[in-house]
């Protein structure tokens, strides 16, 4: 990929700013933290998958001299712990510690003691009385049944009281047009059912919290999250202190997927910890708890497809049935963008939709890398394929036919938040990728014989840049920025975005450089907290570099008009801001203000700033509050082959082109190991990423090891050479210097590419995720007979 020559710092590849840091060691994680007084926080979790709880008997662990608290010590509020939808969609049934446990690993009771040890005897001597243990539901459909025991019978939804009935969590329902009268003129109709699995999210870092008392009542935390904000807002509504006696600190995370968007169960139990012992006290998650504490959803997906006999597509139908787990994160906002993942893909012309969103006794589920797109847009490119097959068509011509793309109206994030598409690579990337995999010699599954078989399958897709739009909508997303310069010309940046680990601030200090055209190495990204920065909703919607980028070069273009008007009074000669302009010099390795026109008469931004601090003129800064008013689509395109040995039912990937359309690439680096990344998660959960549940019992049936969670390694995918990396020609006029967002949308297309290219391969459609080689063998011999 070639770099963009009209800039000078973006498009360049650079090392990260914390990539030493990250492989010496040196960088602390919230895990590294110590504070002095220290105590170790240890959970009491629930053994049963759903019983009523009598009594907590915790008087030996406070012999053992630990700080206890148990469900009758906590504030009892229903809660959501992500703060992402406006209050009045929000649905609440969470507790910090419960007596009625939903789950195998629900919180019930935790202690703090001096030492890890301590701790873990004194959670190891805490005993329950059960008064009815009920038999773990587990399936959706039969939690729906009139006969299933309610998981919850009461929550809320915002200030609202909600009285649940069959177990249904949410339910978002949509229509659009006459489909029954189009699917009744469609030449074709196709339908499909689908199923996909509830993988966790295996992020590097298992969660954990720091919780420090400070004098006057205030406390500090420190803790893995994507939003310090909304973090600092879910303790105060909780315990009822103001909010400016909280500071959350933004400390490195190791990864998250989306497991950390909410704000994590163990903040508050920290924190009623801490509030209880007086001291500071840290709880840090093993792997098996981290285990215990996310996963993302399960989809059970009816897809109902109808076109005419020349492509067009007329009609579409979608049902979405949530298992959700046993309790709400963002179950119904999920349905909402669902919904918009269908409808942006392609045009249906007349759309129902019915969502569902269902409890079951299940760890519960929260994002996890793409927000249900991948599951969404893996049952619709299956289905396009098998239309197109029908029809007759090219697969490629199908979708250049029907795809959403510039000009369109495009609401991936859901209902309320629609704008017009103004940037679409999707026709560069579905022929460049064509030619590049050699589409038109992939052969037919008939034709393919023997034990090894090879096949290349498509996928296309898309994901949001933010979740913003023209209108409030129900989402919040709003960012900010602080930038300031120095009295030697270097410049501090401040924001609440979090940094995933894939260099999201290191693309705002290139949209800053840029825009000051200064060194990026002379801009310190400064510890941020929430005393010193504006709000940030979460690192989410991969919204990093489009709207939290925007929002560093809005400050930066302030800075800028303020170093203008600075260097007029410095440079008389010229007669106002207008006539500077300002470039960088590689031989000062600094900025240079000078007359346009006229460069003799210039002067440097260390000169200036050292100039403006002499003469009493103040501190040049910026603080920036920014809403994004639309989320456009990036684009993304895979081109897979894969070999398939119908003896075992193994798949090995042969190639990959993997495409995508991301205005303005700010990072090139990135952006390629974004596509790398997002191929190797999505053959994770097509070959085996699943937590599959003892029915009995309700326990996890991996017994909680990561050695039974098997997620692909380096030798699993293709060789480098073998990974080819589009990027399309695209520049989004909303975005800062024309960028969009990718991480999510790098992931989302590729399982329907990997699955289309098992059909092509053997004639096998996948329906259900993971197709594990044992699943792949058996639906190969059911089609082709015994071996």
């Amino acid at each position: 990929m070639e770099t963009m020559s009209e800039y000078v710092f973006i498009g360049r590849r650079a090392p990260r700013h914390d990539a030493i840091p990250k492989v010496t060691g040196a960088l602390k994680f919230v895990n590294d933290l110590e504070a002095p007084g220290m105590l170790i926080g240890r959970i009491y979790r629930s053994p049963y998958a759903f019983a009523d709880i009598a009594r907590v008997d915790v008087s030996e662990a406070e012999r053992l001299g630990a700080v206890v608290i148990t469900p009758d010590e906590v504030p009892h509020k229903l809660f959501n712990p992500r703060l992402v939808s406006v209050d009045e969609v929000t649905f609440k049934d969470h507790l910090i510690l419960t007596k009625r446990p939903r789950y195998i690993g629900e919180p019930i009771a935790a202690v703090a003691a001096p030492s890890e040890e301590l701790a873990q005897r004194a959670i190891e001597s805490i005993r329950i009385e059960v008064e009815r243990v009920y038999k773990p539901v587990l399936d959706p459909f039969e939690a729906m049944s009139p006969s299933a025991p309610l998981i919850h019978e009461e929550i809320m939804k915002g200030d609202q009281v909600l009285k649940v009935e069959r177990n249904i969590a949410a339910r978002l329902t949509y229509t659009e047009g006459d489909v029954d009268k189009a699917f009744r003129e469609a030449s074709v109709v196709i339908e499909r059912s689908f199923k996909s699995g509830k993988r966790y999210h295996m992020q590097l870092e298992p969660k954990a919290v720091l919780c420090v008392p400070e004098p006057g009542g205030k406390l500090t935390i420190y803790t893995t999250t994507q939003t310090i904000h909304n973090t600092r807002i879910l303790i105060s509504q909780l315990f009822d202190i103001p909010e400016s006696k909280i500071t959350v600190v933004k400390v490195p995370i190791g990864g998250s997927f989306g497991s950390s968007i909410q704000v994590n169960y163990l903040v508050p139990i920290a924190v009623a910890l801490c509030l209880k012992a007086r001291r500071p006290v840290k709880i840090a998650y093993t792997r098996e708890e981290d285990m215990l504490d996310h996963s993302n959803y399960v989809f059970h997906m009816r897809l109902k497809v109808g076109a005419k006999r020349d492509g067009e597509i007329i009609a579409g139908e979608f049902h979405n049935i949530l298992d959700i787990g046993a309790h709400q994160i963002q179950a119904y906002p999920l349905l909402g963008t669902s919904l918009g993942w269908f409808v942006s893909m392609y045009k249906w012309k007349n759309i129902r939709y019915e969502g569902v969103a269902v409890y079951t006794n299940k760890v519960p589920s929260c994002a996890l890398r793409g927000y249900g797109a991948p599951e969404v847009q893996w049952a619709v490119e299956t289905v396009i394929d098998e239309l197109a097959e029908e029809l007759g068509m090219d697969p490629v011509e199908l979708r250049l036919k029907n795809y959403v793309g510039r000009g369109d109206i495009f609401w991936g994030q859901g209902p309320t938040v629609r704008s017009v598409i103004k940037s679409d690579g999707v026709p560069e990337l579905l022929l460049k990728g064509r030619e590049l995999i050699g589409w038109d010699k992939r052969g037919r599954p008939e034709e393919k014989k023997g034990r090894f078989r090879r096949g290349v399958g498509l996928g296309r897709g898309f994901h949001t840049s933010g979740a913003g739009g023209p209108i409030s909508g129900e989402v919040i997303d709003f960012t900010g920025a602080v930038l300031k310069l120095n009295e030697d010309g270097t410049l501090d940046y401040i924001t609440a975005l979090q940094d995933h680990g894939g260099g999201t601030l290191d693309a705002h200090v290139k949209i800053i450089a840029e825009e000051l055209q200064v060194p990026p190495e002379r801009i310190n990204l400064a510890l941020a907290t929430t005393e010193n920065t504006p709000y940030d909703v979460c690192t989410h919607a991969s919204r990093g570099v489009f709207v939290g980028g925007e929002a560093a070069r809005r400050a930066a273009s302030i800075v800028k008009q303020k170093i203008l008007e600075a260097a007029v009074r410095l440079l008389p000669m010229a007669v106002n801001p207008e006539a500077l302009r300002i470039r960088y010099d590689p031989a000062r390795e600094d900025a240079v203000i000078y007359v346009e026109g006229m460069p003799q008469y210039s002067i440097t931004l260390r000169e200036l700033a050292r100039k403006v601090w002499q003469k009493n003129w103040g501190t040049i800064a910026a603080v920036v509050t920014y809403r994004a008013t639309s989320a456009p689509p990036s684009f993304t395109v895979y081109y897979v082959e894969v070999e398939v040995d119908t003896w075992t039912g193994k798949v090995r990937p042969v190639r990959v082109v993997a495409g995508a359309d991301v205005g303005t690439p700010i990072n090139p680096d990135m952006v390629e190991g974004q596509l790398h990344g997002g191929f190797a998660m999505a053959w994770g959960m097509v070959f085996s990423e699943d937590t599959p549940y003892n029915p009995e019992t309700g326990e996890l049936a991996n017994r909680f090891l990561i050695t039974d969670y098997k997620i692909p390694t380096a030798q699993d995918l293709p060789r480098l050479e073998d990974f080819k990396v589009v990027i399309a020609s695209t520049k989004e006029p909303s975005g800062p210097f024309g960028a969009k967002g990718l991480g999510e949308a790098a992931m989302n297309p590729a399982a329907a590419a990997i699955c289309n290219a098992i059909y092509n391969a053997t004639g096998v459609r996948v329906y259900e995720l993971p197709v594990t080689p044992d699943k792949l063998l058996k639906l190969i011999r059911e089609r082709e007979g015994p071996a």
